[in-house]
């Protein structure tokens, strides 16, 4: 496809000058230079088309190398046949050949005005290249007109010097041809396709890269798939491939040293752009999910596997139910420097401080991008950058928002790298990674250039890629670590090592939601010989992983065929032991079987369970209602203090941090869950990271901190088990939703989960709870004595009594008055409360007391209802108190102590406002109104809206105390200590740690 020259009209005018000179007599030499593909040879041939129409004979010449050996070749062309040089050679009389070639010349002359176009004058061979600078000197009293293009463009190899460069400027016009404009190039695009979009035009005028050769050939290539189809990012979508041909003509004619680094600079580049489009792809799939209003989320940092029945601190239940209504790489990796020990790693490109404040932040990275280019395909840094200069200029590359030169379209880089076989891309990845290694480039860069490069052997690049995925893993981005751990695979390695490397990237890829592939390497890792403590990390994480599909009497099976073979291994057995018992808590059949051995074992011999088996029996006990809070928080103390295995120590500072958060001892569970934690490894699957996770969410709710858990829950998902079943994470969400009055919103996330083929796990216990309490709210109390029973049933199932797990007795009991069956109710309530006074916790014992008040009635109702409120009065259980002052309020005002009960009333809408329970709000407004009174105004911000945890904290903090000093003199978590002050500034209307002493003193 060809069309009408474009901003060529200077050129045009200056060449029909000149023919209109040679026709009167006077000649010139014209010189038009330019860059490879601006179009010098088609401005020639319209030269000498219209020297034609002028009258002007004309002679033409394109020189090729191919004819460098034979002298004057480039005149014998343009002169045509002439016999008496039939015989010229190499090593002939130049001079006289010289001399008999410029009268033929002048003899044309004579018969009539002359136009003598040479095209690609930098090719000629060096006798023809003498003789044109010759006749330039002389033709100007002759009516000739000589017209020479030359190739003018920056390489890396210094070309020779011009044609002109030794000629006066009196006897020589030059004209640099310059790339085209984009508006040029968009009207050329619009002319062969008049109905394309700007957007589309656009696209084709970067790929054209301002070259009418370029661009030319791409519309070509586009005319059987015209617009609305878009324009492609690769070659292989082109037909005939005159795009690809052009750009492989370009770096041809720039010479095998610019050639290499133009596509070096390309396999960088596809290697960045790959990894935003993979990343992009990972935002995109997380967004989808967050806009489905699946509490899935791709690209967490949490596992998916088992985790430990804990307590989910429910929400409580209103009253009455509401109304219903290359060899350079070689030398490179023979380097000394090749030992992995002598490299580092930073953050930022190595550029001094001075440099950084001296040139301006786009000339700094490219400088650092050509020194990058140039080390890794062996050029002159100072050449490169010269390189991308020009090439910038001419529109090839456009800077990104750093500033750095890229390439003006993808369609463009891909053709560049067309001309590599894919061993040399390999080895230009190769090469880049290790420039970058050299310069201590930011570590996933290098890995990320490795991923394109062929295995090697290379102990640095094993490193490299080890180090990328420990970093990724912690960083939570599983997806990277999983690309880094593949490619470090393909590496011959040993087989201890190809253990631990599976064992990671099978963890990783169950992480990132890969069951199918996670699973078969963990399988495979575990068939591999490796230390007895690799082979216990490997049999964990894939009884973890299969807990996690559903298959926990097979997760079990493969621990203890694990455990048989550890005879001299008793501290290992014994975290398999713990595993086993932790991981059988999906199953009730598989955990009775576990703990009935467990609880034998300590019986027999407490040597063989440890500390961490005994923190299990505690936690089982506690649940089994038979140990009180106090006591079981002793035992597990002493427990803390024993030496601990690493691997033991996961599974006791977890099952810790479970009875300590149902024991209402938040701080200490926090901080064991932040140590727990910390203690886990970033790349391994582990039952306990999941069950400490869940561990903080149980916090966070039994803080009723429905907004934090709401808030988290875009980072709180994890990869869900087979069936779509729920976890703890939808249990919370869904009763912070009711608690916030998004019933809307919770009934579409209980409507997610079809329950009836759901297998059996505690997690299923949980939501039936959860669910249950949102059909109460809902009005539909039927429903609900149905979720709560089957949840009773199932956790008793389990041998799960105490209200420490699931309080489901008294969420039964409450449906049973709304129903009208006080005695069943009253023997629920009974029940509960036996329980709770075992384990003797202000939350237990005091919602248990409200509801059997409730039950009970009379007098004797009023004293369990006076009870529950001033047992609940220094807990943190803020929720359970609200709704017993709603209850105690209720029950005074039938009493006929009206003001005592409005009392309750308006207490309970106050701190039913600050906890931010939309629901009991509702509910105490309208007692009150019921009740003949009204609340009094609130103060929703202000000093006096803080808590007294909140005032204290502000305080510390106001005093120019930190975090973590506050934290440590409050014997509180961290995270308690920055909750507290986000709800702080919210209320104080503050930004800023500074302005908190001015609004105290307010």
């Amino acid at each position: 496809m060809t069309g009408p020259l474009r901003e060529r009209e200077d050129a045009h005018a200056l060449l029909t000058a000149e023919a209109e000179r040679a026709r009167a007599g006077g000649g010139r030499l014209v010189l038009l230079r330019g860059a490879t593909g601006t179009g010098r040879s088609a401005v020639l041939e319209a030269a000498a088309a219209h020297a034609t129409h002028l009258g002007l004979r004309v002679l033409r010449a394109r020189c090729s190398p191919d004819d460098i050996a034979l002298p004057f070749s480039s005149v014998l062309h343009l002169l045509g046949s002439v016999p008496e040089f039939a015989d010229v050679g190499p090593g002939d009389d130049d001079r006289g050949s010289a001399a008999r070639l410029w009268r033929l010349l002048r003899s044309y002359a004579d018969e009539s005005p002359l136009m003598v176009a040479v095209d690609d004058v930098h090719l000629a061979d060096e006798a023809s290249r003498r003789w044109f600078v010759e006749a330039a000197r002389h033709i100007d009293r002759l009516p000739v007109l000589l017209v020479a293009t030359e190739r003018s463009q920056y390489d890396i190899d210094p070309r020779p010097a011009g044609l002109t460069h030794a000629l006066s400027p009196s006897v020589v016009r030059t004209h640099t041809l310059a790339p085209l404009t984009d508006n040029a190039s968009a009207d050329l695009v619009r002319a062969a396709f008049p109905t394309a979009s700007d957007r589309w035009t656009a696209d084709c005028v970067r790929a054209g890269a301002g070259s009418p050769l370029l661009l030319h050939a791409l519309l070509d290539d586009l005319d059987g798939a015209p617009p609305p189809t878009a324009v492609p990012r690769t070659c292989a979508a082109l037909y005939p491939g005159s795009y690809p041909a052009a750009v492989s003509w370009w770096l041809d004619s720039a010479g095998p040293a610019t050639a290499e680094v133009a596509r070096t600079l390309a396999a960088l580049e596809q290697a960045e752009r790959t990894e935003q489009t993979e990343r992009a792809a990972q935002a995109e799939r997380a967004a989808s999910a967050e806009r489905a209003g699946d509490a899935e989320r791709a690209g967490g940092s949490e596992r998916a596997g088992g985790s430990v029945a804990r307590n989910a601190v429910p929400v409580p239940l209103s009253l009455p139910a509401p109304d219903s209504g290359s060899n350079r790489n070689s030398n490179a990796n023979s380097n000394p420097n090749s030992n992995p020990g002598s490299y580092s790693y930073r953050d930022t490109d190595t550029v001094t401080e001075a440099a950084q404040e001296a040139l301006p932040a786009a000339e700094v990275a490219t400088d650092a991008l050509a020194a990058l280019v140039a080390d890794a395909s062996g050029a002159d840094p100072t050449r490169v950058s010269g390189w991308f200069a020009a090439m910038t200029r001419l529109g090839v590359l456009r800077p990104d928002r750093a500033g750095r030169p890229r390439y003006a379209h993808p369609l463009l880089r891909d053709a560049v790298l067309g001309g590599w076989s894919t061993a040399r891309r390999q080895d230009a990845h190769r090469a880049v990674a290790q420039a970058m290694l050299r310069r201590g480039d930011h570590l996933d860069a290098v890995a990320r250039q490795l991923l394109g490069s062929a295995p090697a052997g290379l102990p640095w690049a094993l490193r490299v890629l080890r180090d990328a995925a420990t970093v990724a893993a912690r960083d939570a981005r599983p997806g990277d670590a999983v690309r880094y751990l593949r490619r470090a695979l393909q590496e011959p390695l040993p087989d201890d090592l190809r253990q631990r490397l599976l064992t990671e990237l099978g963890s990783l890829e169950y992480a990132s939601a890969d069951t199918p592939a996670g699973i078969p390497r963990l399988a495979e890792a575990l068939d591999l010989p490796a230390e007895p403590r690799d082979q216990v990390r490997t049999a964990i994480a894939l009884g973890t992983a299969l807990v996690g599909r559903g298959e926990v009497r097979t997760a079990v099976e493969v621990l203890r065929r694990l455990e048989g073979r550890l005879a001299g291994h008793p501290d290992l057995a014994r975290a398999l032991q713990t595993a086993s018992a932790l991981l059988s808590d999906q199953d009730q059949t598989v955990r009775r079987e576990a703990y009935r051995w467990l609880t034998d074992t300590a019986e027999r011999s407490p040597e063989l369970v440890g500390a961490s088996g005994q923190a299990l029996l505690v936690r089982y006990a506690a649940t089994a209602g038979d140990l009180p809070a106090q006591e079981a928080m002793r035992r597990l103390r002493t427990l803390l203090t024993e030496p601990a295995d690493p691997l033991a120590e996961p599974f006791l500072l977890g099952t810790a941090a479970a009875v300590a958060q149902w024991a209402d001892e938040l701080d200490e569970a926090e901080r064991l869950v932040e140590r727990g934690l910390a203690g886990q490894h970033p790349s391994l699957l582990h039952p306990m990271e999941q069950a400490l996770l869940d561990t903080r969410w149980d916090i966070a709710a039994a803080r009723g901190a429905y907004g934090t858990l709401l808030a988290a829950l875009p980072e709180a998902g994890r990869a869900r088990r087979t069936g779509g079943s729920p976890v703890n994470a939808d249990a919370h969400t869904l009763l912070a939703l009711v608690e916030t009055g998004r019933t809307a919103q919770a009934r579409r996330l209980a409507d997610t989960f079809d329950l009836r083929d759901t297998p059996d796990s505690w997690e299923l216990n949980r939501f039936l709870y959860a669910r249950g309490v949102l059909r109460h709210t809902e009005g539909d109390v039927a429903g609900a004595l149905h979720d709560f029973l089957e949840c009773g049933r199932r956790q008793s199932a389990r041998a799960v009594h105490s209200p420490v797990v699931t309080p489901w007795r008294t969420a039964a009991a409450e449906c049973r008055l709304a129903l009208g069956n006080p005695q069943e109710a009253l023997a629920l309530a009974t029940e509960e409360l036996r329980l709770a006074r075992v384990w003797n916790t202000p939350r237990t014992t005091g919602r248990a007391l409200r509801v059997l008040g409730r039950a009970t009635r009379g007098r004797r109702g009023l004293e369990l209802g006076a009870e529950a409120v001033a047992v609940l009065r220094d807990s943190p259980a803020e929720a359970e108190l609200v709704a017993s002052l709603l209850a105690h309020g209720r029950q005074l005002t039938a009493a006929g102590e009206r003001g005592r009960g409005r009392d309750h009333l308006r207490e309970g809408a106050e701190r039913a406002e600050r906890l931010g329970s939309v629901r009991l709000l509702t509910y105490a407004e309208q007692a009150l109104r019921t009740a003949g009174g009204r609340r009094t105004t609130p103060a929703h911000t202000g000093s006096g809206s803080l808590t007294g945890s909140e005032r204290r904290i502000a305080e510390l903090a106001a005093d120019g105390r930190t975090n973590t000093e506050i934290a440590d003199l409050l014997q509180v978590a961290r995270r308690t200590v920055e909750t507290h002050l986000t709800s702080a500034y919210r209320k104080l209307g503050i930004r800023r740690r500074g302005e908190l002493r001015g609004v105290l003193d307010d």
